[in-house]
């Protein structure tokens, strides 16, 4: 089975207190960067990869979506979905982002937030999107930046008086898993390159329309003071795609 760390009930504990778990996507830093790279969702059927919480599967209803699919591998993310969802034209299902399947051409938008980065074979996510999307359907995904993978530790490198020194970077072309320590326990993530991140789209027939590394508003900055130290290496990549 695939990675499944969300209904170990320690591992989802810790995620469920998470600001982003609270607040939704409003909590989210990098929320004002994705919805400016989303398509007009009004009237279109739209698939969320790794839907967690449902927060995006909700408000692409709220932007008036015809109907909407939120998949997760994890039970306990999808019970929570549902419970925060009152809407009989979002559906939830059960499986893992690389067994997803259905009609070819059935999905107008597909989405994902910060959920690639699990699965192995990002090639193999790619080809089965581009299935699964009518002429002209847009994908838009975010996942954690190639620079914030490429070394399991995924932390600073600091001074003898616990000062931020840099971010470290090292292995960047050894693409593969590393296993980080995420909410206190150990997760696999897969790091790759943002080259392989593109020509993965660009072979699977997308044309890629925007990429973006996006920084925390100024908003952030002045509320949580520490956000400053996230202007000094990317967190995430976000790239826009569209079938041709």
């Amino acid at each position: 089975m695939k990675q499944n760390k969300y209904d170990e009930p320690g591992f989802f504990a810790n995620y469920s207190r998470m600001s982003r778990s609270i607040g939704g996507l409003d909590a989210a830093g990098e929320w004002h960067a994705f919805r400016a790279m989303l398509p007009e969702l009004r009237d279109k059927k739209v698939l969320d990869l790794g839907c967690g919480f449902g927060w995006h599967c909700r408000y692409a209803r709220e932007r008036e979506a015809r109907s909407v699919v939120g998949t997760d591998i994890s039970e306990n993310m999808l019970e929570r979905a549902r419970a925060l969802t009152n809407d009989s034209e979002i559906e939830y299902r059960r499986c893992a982002i690389e067994d997803f399947d259905c009609s070819e051409g059935e999905f107008d938008v597909a989405i994902s937030s910060l959920a690639f980065h699990y699965v192995e074979s990002f090639a193999d996510v790619c080809q089965n999107v581009y299935r699964a999307l009518a002429a002209g359907g847009s994908f838009v995904f975010s996942v954690e930046h190639p620079i914030f993978t490429a070394k399991a530790e995924q932390d600073w490198h600091y001074g003898a008086d616990g000062e931020k020194l840099h971010w470290p970077v090292d292995g960047y072309y050894m693409e593969g898993a590393r296993e980080a320590n995420f909410l206190d326990h150990t997760v696999v993530k897969y790091h790759r390159t943002v080259s392989s991140y593109v020509n993965a789209l660009l072979e699977s027939g997308f044309r890629i329309t925007q990429l973006s590394e996006p920084q925390p508003t100024q908003e952030m900055l002045d509320q949580i003071p520490e956000m400053q130290d996230e202007l000094r290496r990317p967190i995430f990549l976000m790239i826009a795609a569209v079938k041709n």
